[in-house]
């Protein structure tokens, strides 16, 4: 996706809606595109969100969209949607080494989230799935198991992990940090939560990590991302 050589729309969203919403933008030259959409599930009350923005760094035109789905109240997700994109563009190894700034404003906001939730008597935590686009270049990073997708060619290809406790590294990797997973209708850290990374969670911190995994990608013209998660589709 060379041809990110225009200020695009942005679309964003500022609350969680209770009813569905779409949107999107287009490139000046018409050669990127970009939509979302959005629908509430079941439960009573919206708690995941969603980001597109475009934005120019150190000359050159980058675009950023996540989603976000939340757990134990919206108070995480619309935190990560409000700070994460502003904490990466700010990284100064963000052209340079897109990687790592990725995994640094992930491992950055997770902290500041959790000092804003000292005051708090409940836990509340995010899931993410975001695509970075710079240049040609794809970075699909998540925590959690909001998902990403490319369709190339026709085929349905993961470009993201599901992070769930039953998995062999992430079970070993909460057991060795002195924790466990127990059968509570599904799989749970702690027999509490159903995902073994996110933000937030201040109570499982210890094994519920905000590390992401990062696959990096070459995008050809007209190839499509799809990201989601519970409610979100972008």
């Amino acid at each position: 996706m060379g041809y990110l050589n225009s200020v695009l729309q942005s679309s964003s969203q500022v609350h969680a809606e209770d009813g569905p919403v779409c949107g999107g933008g287009l490139s000046q030259n018409g050669k990127f595109s970009y939509g979302y959409a959005s629908s509430p599930g079941k439960r009573s009350s919206m708690e995941d969100f969603y980001e597109t923005r475009i934005d120019g760094v150190d000359g050159e035109l980058v675009g950023l969209f996540g989603v976000f789905d939340g757990h134990g109240g919206a108070r995480a997700a619309e935190y990560v949607k409000q700070n994460l994109f502003s904490n990466l563009i700010r990284h100064p190894k963000f052209i340079s080494d897109t990687k790592s700034a990725i995994a640094d404003a992930y491992s950055h906001t997770d902290s500041e989230f959790l000092k804003s939730e000292n005051n708090q008597n409940r836990d509340a935590g995010s899931t993410a799935s975001t695509a970075i686009l710079v240049g040609d270049r794809l970075l699909v990073a998540n925590v959690g198991d909001s998902r990403a997708v490319i369709c190339r060619g026709g085929n349905a290809i993961a470009v993201s992990r599901d992070h769930k406790p039953d998995q062999t590294d992430e079970r070993q990797r909460i057991e060795d940090a002195g924790g466990f997973v127990m059968w509570a209708g599904t799989w749970r850290v702690g027999g509490v939560l159903a995902v073994s990374r996110a933000f937030g969670d201040r109570l499982l911190k210890q094994y519920v990590v905000a590390d992401p995994e990062i696959q990096v990608s070459f995008l050809k013209y007209a190839e499509f991302l799809r990201c989601h998660c519970t409610n979100r589709t972008l």
